[in-house]
């Protein structure tokens, strides 16, 4: 994944085995869940390479449910992660396995926590993997970009959902 870190996003290494990405969404907690968590949001922020497409969002948000995401680059080749959620804690946290399809014998273990701030949301992912290797492998692929861009776009949509609410309940009222 190609993209720059808008400075929004904060990458750290706990230990030789986790990377811990962590940053502040301009939006409410629940909301800022909603489009991490229904596919309907996810094709939106997920896959926003120019180039590339998202093929496959399939979402079975419940413990021990599973989770697909795919996309097709401009080369036409497909890019795939899968996994199984462990724990869910609406609107605050989810476990999950997550597997690069190229790599299913390296999986991860990753931890997001959402701390409300107001109207602002604290988001933490704690990504553990077996081997310091692995890690190293994992940040040498361009995550930092790659996940600034998205959680960037993700930003934008959770916003985009707030102002739209907003202009809901005025309508109503």
């Amino acid at each position: 994944m190609v993209g720059r870190n808008s400075g929004k996003l904060q990458v750290t290494l706990p230990s030789d085995t986790e990377i811990l990405m962590s940053r502040v969404f301009d939006a409410p907690r629940h909301l800022v869940f909603e489009t991490m968590t229904k596919p309907e949001y996810v094709r939106r922020w997920w896959c926003c390479m120019d180039g590339f497409r998202m093929t496959v969002c399939e979402i079975d948000l419940r413990v021990g449910g599973k989770y697909r995401y795919a996309m097709v680059g401009p080369d036409g080749n497909e890019l795939a992660f899968n996994g199984e959620y462990r724990e869910i804690v609406v609107p605050e946290r989810i476990v999950h396995t997550e597997i690069f399809e190229p790599f299913p014998q390296a999986p991860t273990l990753v931890t997001m926590t959402l701390e409300a701030q107001g109207e602002k949301t604290l988001y933490r992912s704690l990504i553990v993997h077996k081997t310091k290797e692995a890690r190293d492998a994992h940040l040498g692929s361009g995550i930092e970009g790659g996940a600034s861009l998205v959680l960037d776009r993700l930003e934008e949509i959770a916003r985009s959902l707030t102002s739209g609410r907003s202009e809901t309940s005025s309508a109503r009222a």
